[in-house]
């Protein structure tokens, strides 16, 4: 699984460090849509990187999921308790999605960004592709 994020996002940046800490096994990859591997997830997906962009993307077994499908993939990857999440299947994604972008479409002004993109730790530099 590859997750693909907004790199000068803190919002975003905390949600990875997140995942790095509760990713026991190891098995979820980043890539930040400002890199190279990032934007050509993106491509793939028919997305650019850009400042427009307000979603997530993951990536897995040439499939991929975006906005709150993407996150309770993942999620769900994590194992219990997290797995939990998955009772968020049962709101219809219109309404879980229309909460989505609204908090992507402020995420800079509420969390604000870094004008660079976030160095993982020495010891999960070999988790992210760019």
């Amino acid at each position: 699984m590859i997750v693909v994020f907004d790199g000068k996002c803190l919002l975003c940046n905390g949600w990875v460090q997140f995942l790095l800490r509760h990713d026991r096994q190891g098995r979820i990859r980043f890539a930040s849509m400002q890199g190279e591997q990032g934007a050509r997830l993106l491509n793939g997906a028919g997305l650019s990187a850009g400042e427009g962009l307000q979603t997530l993307l993951v990536v897995e077994g040439g499939r991929s999921w975006q906005h709150t499908a993407a996150i309770l993939r993942i999620l769900h990857r994590l194992g219990w308790p997290w797995r939990l999440a998955w009772v968020g299947w049962l709101v219809p994604a219109p309404l879980r999605d229309a909460l989505y972008r609204l908090v992507a479409r402020n995420r800079y002004r509420i969390w604000g960004r870094s004008e660079v993109c976030m160095v993982p730790a020495p010891e999960h530099a070999g988790r992210f592709l760019d």
